[in-house]
């Protein structure tokens, strides 16, 4: 089913209603642009002799089917006042529908608390790399998944090390979401890790958790220090990395430049990748910087480009706290509500936090807006979410010490998988439970409402929606590559 807007609007149908609104995607600014520009970026790129690659045209075109209904739905009746309704099919894509982007947030999110993460205290530390590593993790997935593994086992031993025990007789673990964007719609590859603030030491009875103290500033700095000399001599090693007395540089084996190539080069950099602009920086909106007496920059540390953060933390007893911050690690790249039109036509999209230079907005031409979007859709089959140490999936403890685990193994009976429970926890009981959005109940008589029909011939379709439009006197739907939304008013009997 078609999700809903990540962000303030979705937040307010959910207090001033408290029952679900099919989401209009149509209707947002974000779908306008993408409708009227995607297929001359498209055009243009072809001609160019740079045509995208297939998934990221599927990206694009799924899309533009997401939460319209003359491209599938289902039918949803009230047990009691049969009343019904048409919930139109999502896309189900990755790279930046904010409507399936907030599915995943809060899917991703109950899924850590529920199942994964155990009742300890939990620490992020954030990891970002320098603009040549970002550029190497988009065109090279692999090498990304390799550096991932180096950056846990420093991080780890040093929290191992810290508790004066080794390897051998101590683990911890941690949970990654790879973050590809940024605040500025660029591609910004880095690394989430959601550490257990502490380590877990098998005795007697089971694993027993020690809580660790913060890490200080010298700590930080020391372990930065040491992930990039380690992620350098790995990449040298793999002879993707070069280093000289005055400088140090990528080289890629030799190999003729793609189209993504070209857009993710500029899209890292902040460039401009298409238009009579290409190649200069992107337009933005500064004002004054306020004044502050001091920046706290609190548990960060920075060494040749790397930088790594860890001052957000969860207790033990802060499990909303942690829900919260696995939802903001997960967010989609994009909010509906940040993003605007210039008088001359532009896109304009506001910062989450300005920049200390005061930089509150930035401006693309159409269609290098949509070269960001474009470069911000993940290759195929690259897991955006990884599982290490005591959550790792081999790892002998993950039973004892997981939520989904532990109640399993305490119990000594047969239950359901942590999977299974994974799927019982329906999308419409996420949107309660996050939205305080209820679409299991009537709005009209409070009853039980059921799916009784997928709909996705396409000639069903359209006999429905025409039925819908003579009974209200609506004109017909349009079908086809430029078909446009379905009625906006309310259907007697049936109903969007």
């Amino acid at each position: 089913m078609a999700g809903i807007p990540a962000g303030r609007d979705a937040c307010s149908v959910a207090d001033s209603a408290g029952y679900y609104e099919r989401h209009r995607p149509d209707q947002t600014l974000l779908y306008q642009i993408i409708e009227q520009h995607y297929p001359v970026f498209s055009a243009l790129m072809a001609e160019q002799g740079r045509e995208l690659p297939g998934y990221v045209q599927r990206e694009f075109e799924d899309y533009l089917r997401c939460g319209r209904l003359e491209h599938g739905f289902l039918r949803v009746r009230c047990e009691r006042c049969r009343d019904e309704r048409l919930v139109a099919f999502s896309c189900k894509r990755r790279g930046f529908c904010p409507s399936c982007g907030a599915r995943r947030m809060v899917e991703t999110a109950a899924l850590l608390v529920d199942e994964v993460l155990p009742h300890e205290p939990m620490r992020q530390w954030v990891l970002s790399v320098p603009f040549a590593i970002r550029f190497l993790f988009a065109a090279r997935p692999e090498v990304m998944g390799r550096v991932l593994g180096i950056v846990y086992r420093a991080i780890a031993t040093h929290l191992i090390n810290k508790t004066g025990l080794t390897r051998a007789t101590a683990e911890t673990g941690a949970v990654t979401l790879i973050q590809r964007f940024g605040s500025a719609l660029n591609l910004n590859i880095h690394f989430h890790m959601l550490f257990l603030d502490g380590v877990y030491i098998t005795v007697e009875g089971g694993p027993c958790f020690r809580r660790l103290k913060p890490p200080t500033a010298a700590e930080i700095e020391k372990l930065i220090h040491r992930i990039s000399h380690r992620v350098g001599r790995y990449l040298e090693r793999a002879g993707l990395l070069v280093r000289d007395v005055e400088d140090s540089y990528l080289t890629l084996e030799a190999r003729e430049c793609s189209a993504m190539d070209d857009l993710i080069g500029h899209s890292v950099t902040y460039r401009i990748a298409v238009g009579p602009h290409h190649g200069q920086k992107a337009f933005t909106l500064q004002t004054i910087p306020a004044h502050t007496e001091e920046r706290d920059d609190g548990g960060l540390g920075k060494a040749a480009g790397f930088s790594l953060h860890c001052g957000v933390a969860a207790g033990a007893h802060q499990r909303a706290k942690l829900e919260r911050l696995c939802r903001y690690i997960a967010r989609p790249a994009i909010a509906n509500e940040r993003l605007s039109l210039t008088r001359q036509g532009n896109v304009r999209y506001q910062l989450k936090t300005p920049y200390r230079d005061g930089t509150t907005h930035v401006i693309f031409e159409p269609l290098d807006f949509i070269a960001r979007l474009a470069a911000l859709v993940p290759k195929p089959r690259v897991n955006l979410t990884r599982f290490h140490g005591v959550f790792a999936p081999n790892s002998s403890l993950r039973a004892r010490v997981t939520p989904g685990g532990s109640a399993r193994h305490c119990r000594g009976d047969t239950v359901k998988t942590a999977s299974e429970r994974h799927a019982a926890l329906t999308w419409a009981q996420r949107l309660k439970r996050v939205f305080r959005i209820d679409i299991e109940t009537c709005r009209n008589c409070g009853g039980r409402v059921k799916i009784i029909a997928s709909i996705e011939d396409p000639v069903v379709i359209k006999q429905v929606l025409e039925h819908l439009n003579r009974r209200t006197g609506q004109r017909p739907l349009a079908f086809g590559p430029q078909a446009r939304a379905p009625p906006q008013g309310k259907l007697p009997g049936l109903k969007e």
